[in-house]
């Protein structure tokens, strides 16, 4: 069961996405709150698997609480999805930088949400679509750097960097999905990465996506 903490400002969005998150069998939302610092302190004494954050909140916004949450000097983190109106990048910068597991738009669907939810619990990430290879084109510099890794991780990392899920790349490049996960672990391994979101980032920094 992936216990699930919402927190955000409107009631209608809350009530929305515990009615949207109950009807699944595998999800169980233990709390909602409506601001940022009920956020942490709830979190912190229940220990939800995922914490669903809007960015707008009174008393502490979501980047703070991924940050207090989920960011990289947290001992014990929590996985963070924001999921937020606001379609802008520095958003989707702050929020990953302060280790959220996704980015999601409102308006994305039920189905985009639950499919955060499981990525996140299980230690992926994910990211709206349509705004995966906007944003991470923002981290491509002009310089290559050496590519550590063999012919088929790097099909693999240049096929995530395009915004594409395990199951559409097992079916580009003809591989089974353990494979696909197989092939990122090792990627992960080698470069230091904690996500698919990381992975992609180094592969647009270091030019990868350029060749």
């Amino acid at each position: 069961m992936i216990r699930v903490l919402i927190a955000d400002d409107q009631e209608m969005v809350r009530a929305g996405f515990r009615m949207i998150l109950q009807t699944q069998e595998d999800m169980e939302v233990v709390a909602d709150v409506a601001d940022g610092v009920d956020a942490v302190a709830r979190a912190r004494e229940l220990r939800p698997d995922v914490c669903l954050l809007d960015i707008r909140m009174p008393g502490m916004d979501g980047l703070a609480v991924t940050k207090t949450l989920a960011g990289p000097d947290v001992a014990d983190p929590l996985k963070v999805v924001v999921v937020t109106t606001f379609d802008l990048d520095e958003y989707v910068h702050q929020a990953l930088t302060n280790g959220a597991s996704g980015f999601l738009l409102k308006d994305a669907g039920p189905a985009l949400l639950m499919e955060a939810v499981r990525a996140a619990a299980r230690g992926d990430a994910l990211v709206s679509p349509q705004i995966t290879v906007r944003l991470l084109k923002h981290f491509a510099a002009p310089a290559s750097a050496p590519n550590p890794l063999t012919e088929r991780e790097t099909e693999v990392v240049r096929a995530a960097a395009r915004g594409l899920t395990n199951t559409e790349i097992g079916t580009e490049l003809f591989l089974s999905l353990s494979t696909v996960k197989t092939h990122l672990a090792a990627v992960q391994a080698k470069i230091g990465a904690r996500n698919r979101v990381e992975i992609a980032a180094w592969a647009w920094r270091t030019g990868l996506m350029a060749d």
